[in-house]
């Protein structure tokens, strides 16, 4: 996993987003633009836009931002605006090594994540083509990250492999370089060079060796804490300065 195969340096070559799609509202859709849940599927209360106040790129890097701002959309109204961007159909891998340089927001109801889904869906619909969390993160817990594998043939038989780490010093308000390792046999999570989880991968069971693309998100609310929000926290900010991808 020595080498350099992708890179985003948001601070010192500024990109355009030209390799990612920033998606919009707050419904989730399949492949044909169909809506399959209100939510983002997982209850959250934000509606993502493109807007320069939710999205920009500045001297700290990339920056997602949720906001307490009211917006109407097909005769439903939303209480928060934040940003989501992917690097669908322009950039996925298989196997190597993710490391992304981030600050995360604090603040109850805040939902910051760095996390990947297949490209295609070679298994079937979502959960059994898999999806690998990177990166979460609860913003009432300053100190705690969440690392996860989402499998299973369907809905009924849905595995959630979940992992966590109580950082020993610091907060994610600060930067950290988090890290995900995968490989055929396991996908270890790792902050600032240390591992603090690794899964096995069992063949046929989980789906993992198939192309990945890269999906960045900064949510308002939802299932994940389902705590109230804190809106003395907003606007919140969630900065990436680095993407690599080695293999």
């Amino acid at each position: 996993m020595n080498k350099l195969i992708w890179q985003q340096d948001f601070v010192h070559h500024p990109t355009d987003l030209k390799e990612w799609n920033i998606r919009l509202g707050n419904d989730l859709l399949n492949d044909l633009g169909h809506v399959l849940a209100p939510g983002w599927g997982n209850g959250e209360q934000q509606f993502y836009t493109g807007n320069h106040h939710n999205l920009y790129i500045d001297q700290s890097g990339l920056n997602l931002c949720a906001r307490r701002e009211e917006t109407l959309a097909n005769g439903q109204r939303f209480a928060y605006t934040s940003a989501r961007i992917d690097t669908k159909d322009h950039f996925s891998f298989c196997y190597g090594k993710l490391v992304v340089r981030a600050r995360l927001p604090v603040g109850h109801g805040l939902w910051p994540a760095v996390w990947l889904l297949p490209q295609q869906q070679a298994y079937g619909p979502w959960p059994a083509s898999g999806e690998i969390d990177m990166l979460e993160a609860k913003g009432r817990l300053p100190q705690h990250i969440f690392g996860t594998l989402h499998y299973g043939k369907d809905w009924d038989h849905k595995v959630t492999d979940e992992f966590s780490y109580q950082l020993e010093k610091g907060t994610i308000n600060e930067f950290h370089d988090y890290a995900m390792e995968w490989n055929a046999d396991s996908i270890r999570w790792l902050i600032d060079g240390h591992c603090y989880a690794e899964c096995e991968l069992r063949p046929g069971i989980t789906p993992f060796d198939e192309q990945f693309y890269l999906v960045l998100n900064l949510a308002v609310g939802g299932w994940y804490d389902n705590v109230p929000v804190d809106e003395t926290a907003l606007p919140a900010v969630m900065t990436v300065t680095n993407i690599w991808v080695y293999q």
